[in-house]
């Protein structure tokens, strides 16, 4: 039974600090900051879903839309203070625009445009920005790899559209000058002492939006963890090296007995029994794991606002080649975005859409190792239904659709093993066995209502609302005379924390009552509209 002192309690805890958007709700006129939706950075171990429902890849004005629609819903204004970014702050962009691969002789620009983030995506998000106040002068899209096929994906031409800063930065370091880098030390670096980067990246006071593409790669699929390795510089980028292979890159950069380090943690992690990290040769675990140790240095030091997979269309295979007819990659309506605040758990549930067990793949343990991440388990991270309102709905894994994406990724054709060079790596994973993962925080333990936010409102205003064990819910708002005006909720919900919104339209000024009503249980809240 639910007392009212640990009511009072519970409310108190889940209170909001969300922000108004500028012309939707109340905000003050001269706001210098924007930030990530409050909702959002609250939940730093959560994964949000956006479904969009485009209908082919090459609906450039509808991506678009969907790459504002998202951002409008994130970004919003706010006064200074903790995880505030001041509208003019340096923004970096990091989408995935790396090689498409041109010279292929079975090259064609519609036939790659999965391996490549969209630019009209990142184009919306950037409008999204600008509605804020953020200048296009003040945002840079950083990728090192590549530059002289920018334009096939179309990244000046949205560039020059949005006032958004690229550039060619495929020189190395001592021929790149040196105003465009910016050095950062890896204090508990595996492989790296320092790392060069990309300006703005990692520059004090900078933001950096991380935006990666849904597809897969040798390394499983090349999200958000992988995706900002093209912010740093020639040729300190090239993670893949081999282990043992010559890398030009400054000796002093790279941490006295590094390769002996991680020779020594591959053994330990194959005697754990990471799966397929007993894959021998060049190509094989070993490989992995210096790509990962160099990965995971990488995401050490380098600390983006915001985490988002563009998964509108997905790709398999790697590159040009894949598991398709004539032995190529294919694109696939996929229709979702990802996002969140902690990049491996986006990453992990980004691996499960894809039809594969995370569990299976080797990164994910070497990041909870590290303590980049908590959770292993894809059903134990908290996972929310995004809705383009900014309204967060907690769901089951299983009510979303997985669309299989075909890797490379660590082939068992060794050891008597005959597996396809394109496969999913969907064998089960026993979680729970491993010492190094965490359970997952425990769901509310009572039915909390809280104020909304903001309060007193003009247009739209935020409530969020807990409850401790899957039901159905009845989210209502009531004028001051006790009529009905609008339903706002109403089914079954999962247990934990959910986020509906509230846009009056044109409803007059005055006092307005919210009521949550779950398993006869009633809270109400009072709200003041004001035009």
């Amino acid at each position: 039974m639910i007392t009212r002192r640990t009511f009072l309690q519970s409310a108190s805890s889940a209170a909001l600090l969300l922000y108004a958007r500028k012309g939707r709700a109340a905000s003050k006129m001269d706001a210098t900051c924007f930030s990530v939706h409050p909702f959002v950075e609250n939940h730093p171990d959560a994964v949000f879903v956006l479904r969009t429902s485009i209908t082919q890849k090459t609906d450039s004005a509808d991506i678009w839309t969907a790459g504002l629609g998202l951002g409008r819903s994130l970004f919003g204004l706010s006064d200074p203070g903790p995880g505030a970014v001041p509208l003019d702050s340096e923004i970096a962009i990091k989408p995935n625009i790396t090689c498409r691969d041109s010279s292929d002789s079975r090259y064609t620009t519609l036939g790659t445009m999965g391996i490549v983030t969209d630019s009209n995506f990142v184009g919306g998000l950037i409008d999204s920005l600008k509605e804020l106040g953020v200048a296009g002068s003040r945002i840079s899209i950083r990728e090192v790899n590549c530059s002289s096929e920018f334009a096939e994906g179309g990244y000046p031409q949205m560039c020059e559209r949005t006032g958004a800063q690229i550039g060619d930065f495929s020189n190395p370091v001592g021929v790149l000058p040196e105003d465009s880098i910016i050095w950062k030390d890896v204090p508990e670096g595996v492989w790296f002492n320092r790392i060069p980067y990309l300006r703005p990246v990692n520059t004090p006071g900078s933001w950096l939006l991380n935006v990666a593409k849904f597809k897969t790669h040798a390394m499983g699929l090349t999200l958000c963890a992988k995706n900002i390795q093209g912010t740093i510089v020639h040729n300190y980028q090239a993670h893949c090296t081999a282990l043992g292979d010559a890398w030009p890159i400054r000796p002093a950069d790279i941490r006295a007995g590094a390769e002996e380090t991680i020779r020594a943690m591959y053994a330990r992690h194959c005697a754990a029994g990471i799966p397929r990290w007993d894959r021998p040769e060049a190509n094989g675990g070993l490989w992995m794991e210096a790509w990962a140790a160099r990965c995971l240095d990488n995401n050490s030091v380098t600390v983006p606002g915001l985490h988002i997979v563009e998964g509108i269309y997905g790709r398999d295979g790697h590159f040009i080649d894949g598991p398709g007819p004539g032995g190529l990659a294919t694109d696939y309506m996929t229709n979702i975005i990802i996002f969140g605040k902690n990049q491996f758990h986006v990453d992990n549930i980004g691996h499960w859409l894809a039809g594969h067990e995370p569990g299976n793949f080797g990164l994910f343990h070497l990041a909870i190792e590290r303590k980049l991440a908590t959770i292993l388990n894809p059903s134990g991270i908290p996972l929310y239904e995004w809705k383009s309102d900014g309204s967060a709905a907690k769901i089951d894994l299983g009510s979303l659709t997985r669309t299989p994406l075909k890797t490379g990724y660590l082939r068992r054709d060794y050891n008597g093993q005959q597996e396809d060079q394109w496969h999913l790596v969907n064998e089960p994973y026993l979680y729970g066995t491993d010492a190094v993962s965490i359970q997952p925080s425990r769901p509310p333990e009572a039915t909390v209502l809280a104020q909304n936010y903001p309060n007193p409102f003009n247009g739209t205003t935020s409530i969020q609302y807990s409850i401790p064990e899957g039901g159905n819910v009845s989210l209502q708002i009531f004028d001051a005379q006790g009529a009905l005006v609008d339903r706002l909720e109403g089914g079954y919900r999962m247990a934990g924390t959910h986020l509906a919104r509230w846009t009056s339209n044109e409803r007059p000024s005055g006092i307005y009552f919210c009521r949550l009503v779950y398993k006869g249980y009633t809270a109400v809240t009072r709200m003041i509209l004001i035009r």
